[in-house]
């Protein structure tokens, strides 16, 4: 943490004076300081003895500094300009904004008065600064800068080929030009089409699966979903708002002149060379409409060994894709990586030599080799009537989007009575809990016992960054979670570093527990067992829950204690 070495040690002390540090804390940090050197702000950090934010509290205090949060700033293009991203880096430092010819920056070091002085002369102008922590300025580095520079891997064009849903084109005979006409000219203009082409390019650039445009009272909020979590980038002016929904609206076939009600929509686009399918949904809002977007990027199917299973697990999770028939169940709420999941398994299928078939809610993406069905309610086209339809195709394998109710839950299993390898999904939270749902859903204790091969239940976790990964000491009760022996299991960390703007976390793992059905378990079902007796006999057959697979993922070192729990949470 880049504190001026002389004054971090008077900060600690003060910090022991407020109880945010103890004396014995400090003394183990000042010991491991004269032994391996380094800084002791980074070594309080890293040992977990304090938080940024405690130290740059305490900083804040001992300089008389205001302390803020960039969470919520947006950047001032103009002042970014002036100072270029290498000097930010260099000095730990971002430009706010500018009232009455006095720039507002923030920074992280208060007491280097030579660095403050470099940043005065780079902006030629008086500057007040304020504190933030070493992250918080780094990420606004990379979410403010990226925007300025425009540093992108590809060539940052977007050649789009509108897929129509629904909605026809709307057009005027009219001479005089209609508030409709007006608007879709304003969309089609250079500057909304350059905005929403950025928005895409960036949400592809940080591997985004969701994109969230949500207007508030004087600004177009932009949001992110990478790696489940949401990030904000920088906001756009209230006045692009309408014309912004409603190029994303002409991308996506749907009807501009409507913005009273929900409507979904599709675009395919290319970036960087790569095909990328959007799903787009809009909704109305007191501020007016707000839009989902789904990014599926074509050929982005993962391996079922990349999923993250542990050893065991995928053994037994391969053994049973190679079954004849029966029924695989994977639960989990949504957003969980369900149909990833069974993606992965009909990419194992030997599709050549077998006729697989599916009907989703949405064809997420295309496998080769498999006769994919869209659900299309207006159109009559539902799960259960597909799933018939189906069956007189002559399959081998079908897949099934999801189990929603009992019409559909029943023809599912009949197909796997009827000699029909059938995977699907169903929300529950726990693999047990899946059979107990089934037969809540009306489905017979003796289709389910004489049907079922097995359930998954499954959460996604973040993966620790390679790049920043550091060794942490676990808390008493990380240790008693962990490591209850006492044998000395080893934890880890991101640190934060540009590969993960600045979050410790790239990528994402599956947590796992899977039951796979013997003929004693068929028993409790068909006797209509209490969950209990289930989850007991499962324990006694060597079945481990989510969070024992998410224990020994963190004893792998490949995600955190926190992580762990925030998903577990509910099980």
């Amino acid at each position: 943490m880049p504190i001026s070495s002389s004054k971090v040690e008077e900060i600690a002390r003060d910090l022991v004076e407020t109880g945010v540090l103890t004396q014995d804390q400090l003394a183990v940090a000042i010991e491991s300081q004269k032994n391996l050197g380094g800084n002791l702000a980074d070594i309080l950090v890293s040992r977990r003895f304090v938080t940024e934010s405690d130290l740059i509290r305490g900083v804040g205090k001992r300089s008389g500094t205001v302390v803020v949060s960039l969470t919520h700033y947006n950047p001032d293009l103009k002042l970014l300009k002036r100072i270029k991203a290498q000097q930010a880096e260099q000095w730990q430092v971002i430009p706010l904004f500018e009232v009455e010819d006095k720039i507002t920056a923030a920074i992280v070091d208060p007491f280097n008065l030579s660095t403050m002085d470099e940043v005065r002369t780079a902006l030629s102008q008086d500057v007040d600064f304020v504190l933030a922590t070493p992250s918080d300025i780094q990420s606004a580095i990379q979410r403010w800068y990226s925007s300025v520079e425009e540093a992108l891997p590809i060539d940052g064009k977007i050649d789009i080929e509108v897929v129509r849903y629904e909605h026809e084109e709307t057009s005027s005979d009219d001479s005089t030009e209609s508030p409709l006409a007006k608007l879709e000219r304003e969309a089609e203009g250079a500057r909304v089409v350059a905005a929403a082409n950025n928005v895409l390019i960036q949400a592809y650039k940080e591997r985004a699966s969701d994109i969230h445009l949500e207007p508030l009272r004087d600004s177009l909020k932009i949001r992110l979903r990478i790696d489940g979590m949401l990030e904000e980038l920088q906001a756009l002016p209230k006045s692009m708002h309408k014309a912004v929904i409603s190029r994303i609206k002409i991308m996506g076939g749907m009807d501009v002149a409507e913005n009273r009600i929900p409507q979904d929509g599709r675009v395919r686009v290319k970036v960087g060379g790569r095909e990328m399918d959007l799903r787009i949904a809009t909704y109305p809002t007191m501020f007016g409409e707000a839009v989902a977007i789904r990014l599926l990027i074509k050929e982005q199917v993962i391996t079922l060994e990349a999923l993250g299973f542990l050893e065991r697990d995928l053994e037994i999770f391969s053994k049973t894709i190679n079954k004849p028939h029966g029924i695989f169940l994977v639960t989990g709420p949504t957003g969980s990586g369900k149909t990833t999941t069974l993606y992965a398994a009909l990419h194992k299928i030997d599709r050549k030599a077998k006729h697989v078939l599916s009907v989703e809610d949405p064809v997420e993406h295309e496998i080769e080799g498999v006769d994919q069905t869209q659900i299309n309610l207006k159109a009559g086209v539902t799960f259960a009537g597909t799933i018939r339809a189906m069956m007189r195709e002559d399959p081998d394998v079908i897949m099934v989007g999801e189990i929603r109710d009992q019409e559909t839950a029943d023809i599912t299993f009949r197909a796997a009575m009827t000699g029909h390898l059938v995977f699907s999904t169903l929300h529950t939270n726990t693999a047990v809990g899946a059979i107990a749902r089934l037969i809540d859903l009306g489905v017979e204790p003796f289709l389910i016992s004489s049907s079922l091969l097995g359930v998954m239940a499954q959460r996604l976790v973040r993966r620790i960054c390679p790049n920043c990964k550091m060794e942490v000491e676990l808390s008493s009760y990380e240790k008693q979670l962990i490591d209850p022996q006492g044998v000395g299991i080893k934890a880890y960390k991101g640190r934060g570093c540009k590969d993960c703007r600045m979050s410790g976390y790239r990528g994402r793992v599956g947590l796992f527990e899977l039951v796979a059905l013997d003929d004693e378990f068929r028993v409790l079902i068909n006797t209509r067992a209490p969950e209990v007796r289930m989850r007991e006999k499962a324990t006694s057959a060597g079945f481990h829950t989510i969070l024992d697979d998410g224990i020994e993922k963190v004893r792998r070192g490949i995600t955190t204690v926190e992580e762990v729990l925030r998903v577990t949470a509910e099980v």
